[in-house]
C-alpha cells in the first residue's frame, strides 16, 4: 500500500503567483543556515566592511572623495540643526524634516568626531540590515539568497554606502518589509518614519494585501508620520522648507534623461553644458526643460501603472509585497530627473529582501541590479571626472549601459509582477484556500 501525506503544501494565497518553492534546499543554503555558515557570513561582512571603511579614509581612484558629504555638507547642516532651525536656506537641503535626526545622530557617540560617529552608526545600520535578512531566511519559505546578495553586492559600491545617509533610510524600508508579514502595524510605523526621512520608504506599502493588512499598515504609517512631524515642528523651525528646493531640480548628468542628452552631445545633436546646481552636476541648454517635463510625465505614468496593478491584482503570495516594493522603487528611480549613485543602495536592499522569499518573481531583476551596481561604481567615483563629465565615448557608453540595465530591470520587474499577480492562472484545489486562512493579514479570496 502506498502511503500518502495529509499535509498539503502551504501557499500564501489561493493561486499563489511566482515560481513554485523548491521542496529541498541546496547544500550551500543549508550550510549558511548552520552555525558555521553564520560565522562565515559574519567574517565576510567584517572583512568587506572593513575594506569599505578603509577606502573611505584612504584615497584610491577617488574613493575617499565621498567623505566630503559627511565632513562638509552633513557637518554644516548639523551646525544649523543644533540651533533648532532646518537648513532650508541651503539649496542642497532637499530632505524631509526627519532627516535631521540622522544628521544629529553622531551626538549619540560624543567621544568620536562627527565623521567617525556618522560612519560608525552607518556601519551599524548595515549590520542590522544583514541580521534582518539572515533572520528572514529562517521562515518556512525563506532563503539565504537575500543575505548573500546584500553581503556581496554592497561592497561593489566601495566606500559610497558609508559616505551617505541612504543606509539609514534603507534600514527603515527593509525593516518595514520584513515586519509587514507578521507585524503589519510595526511595518507601517517604520514606513511612515522612513517617509519623513527620505519619502521613498512609503512605497514599501504599495503591495500589501488588500483588507486589514493594508488598513493597519497605512493607518500606522500615517499616525507615525503625523506624530513625528508634530514633534519635529516643536523643536525645529521651517520643517517644511525643503519643499522649495525640490521643484527646481533639473536633469542630473547620471539620470536616464541625462544619458540621452550626453549621447546627443556625443553625436553633435545637442549643444548644452554641465553646471553644479543643487549639489549635483546638471545639464543646461536646449531641450533640457523638455526632457525634465518628459521625466515627470514618465513618473506619473509609472505611478498610474502601479495603481492599475494594485486594482487589477488578484493573487498575493508572501513575496508580492516585497516584489511590488522593488518594482515601485525601480520605476521611480529610472524616471526621476535625479539618479544619484547612492540610489543603488536602495535597489540592492530591496532586491535582497525579495530574495529572502523563495516565492519571489524578481530573481532575474535582482541580477540586473547587481550588474548595474558594479557599473555605477565605474561611473562614480572611478571615472566621473575623467569620462562622465567630459562626455567621452567611453563615459557615454558606460552611463547608457548602466541606465539601460536599470530601465530593463524596471520593465522586466513590472512584467513579472503583473504576470504573477494579475494574469497567472489560479492553482486549483481547496487545500490552498485553507492554507490561506492560516496566513496572518492575507485575504482568503482570490
Amino acid at each position: 500500500m502506498t502511503s500518502t501525506s495529509t499535509r498539503s503544501p502551504v501557499r500564501p494565497t489561493a493561486g499563489a503567483p511566482g515560481p513554485a518553492p523548491r521542496t529541498g534546499r541546496g547544500p550551500f543554503d543549508t550550510f549558511l543556515r548552520e552555525r558555521a555558515g553564520h560565522l562565515a557570513m559574519a567574517g565576510f561582512w567584517l572583512a568587506t566592511r572593513s575594506l569599505m571603511v578603509v577606502l573611505l579614509v584612504v584615497n584610491l581612484h577617488g574613493t575617499s572623495s565621498v567623505r566630503v558629504e559627511i565632513t562638509e555638507t552633513y557637518n554644516n547642516w548639523y551646525d544649523v540643526l543644533v540651533t533648532g532651525t532646518m537648513p532650508h536656506n541651503d539649496v542642497m537641503w532637499q530632505y524631509p524634516p526627519a532627516a535631521a535626526a540622522v544628521f544629529l545622530s553622531p551626538d549619540l557617540l560624543p567621544f568620536f568626531s562627527y565623521f567617525q560617529a556618522f560612519v560608525a552608526l552607518t556601519v551599524v545600520c548595515d549590520a542590522l540590515i544583514a541580521v534582518g535578512l539572515v533572520r528572514a531566511a529562517r521562515r518556512p519559505d525563506g532563503s539565504t539568497a537575500g543575505a548573500v546578495l546584500w553581503l556581496a553586492t554592497l561592497p561593489l559600491l566601495l566606500s559610497l554606502p558609508f559616505g551617505r545617509y541612504d543606509l539609514q533610510v534603507t534600514l527603515l524600508a527593509v525593516g518595514s518589509l520584513l515586519c509587514l508579514r507578521f507585524r503589519r502595524k510595526l511595518g507601517g510605523v517604520l514606513a511612515g518614519i522612513g517617509a519623513l526621512v527620505k519619502v521613498w520608504p512609503l512605497l514599501t506599502l504599495i503591495g500589501t494585501p488588500r483588507g486589514r493588512t493594508t488598513r493597519d499598515a497605512i493607518v500606522s504609517a500615517a499616525a507615525a508620520a503625523a506624530v513625528l512631524l508634530a514633534v519635529l515642528a516643536l523643536f525645529f523651525r521651517d520643517t517644511l522648507g525643503f519643499l522649495g528646493n525640490q521643484g527646481n531640480r533639473g536633469i542630473q548628468v547620471e539620470s536616464l534623461g541625462g544619458s540621452a542628452l550626453m549621447l546627443g552631445k556625443l553625436v553633435g545633436a545637442w549643444s548644452g553644458r554641465t553646471e553644479v546646481r543643487y549639489g549635483a552636476y546638471e545639464y543646461l541648454g536646449p531641450y533640457v526643460s523638455s526632457v525634465a517635463v518628459l521625466s515627470v510625465a514618465l513618473t506619473v505614468v509609472g505611478f498610474g501603472w502601479l495603481l492599475l496593478w494594485r486594482v487589477k491584482a488578484r493573487r498575493w503570495s508572501t513575496a508580492t509585497p516585497l516584489d511590488a516594493a522593488l518594482c515601485a522603487i525601480l520605476v521611480f528611480t529610472i524616471t526621476s530627473r535625479v539618479l544619484s549613485p547612492q540610489y543603488l543602495i536602495w535597489l540592492v536592499g530591496l532586491a535582497a529582501v525579495c530574495l529572502t522569499c523563495r516565492h519571489t518573481t524578481q530573481r532575474p531583476v535582482a541580477w540586473l541590479i547587481v550588474a548595474a551596481t558594479a557599473l555605477s561604481t565605474a561611473i562614480y567615483p572611478l571615472t566621473y571626472g575623467s569620462e562622465i563629465l567630459p562626455g567621452t565615448v567611453f563615459g557615454t557608453i558606460l552611463l547608457c549601459v548602466r541606465n539601460g540595465l536599470l530601465a530593463w530591470a524596471a520593465v522586466w520587474s513590472c512584467v513579472r509582477l503583473w504576470r504573477a499577480s494579475v494574469t497567472a492562472a489560479p492553482a486549483p484545489g481547496p487545500a490552498a484556500a485553507s492554507a490561506t486562512a492560516a496566513q496572518p493579514g492575507v485575504p482568503a479570496r482570490v
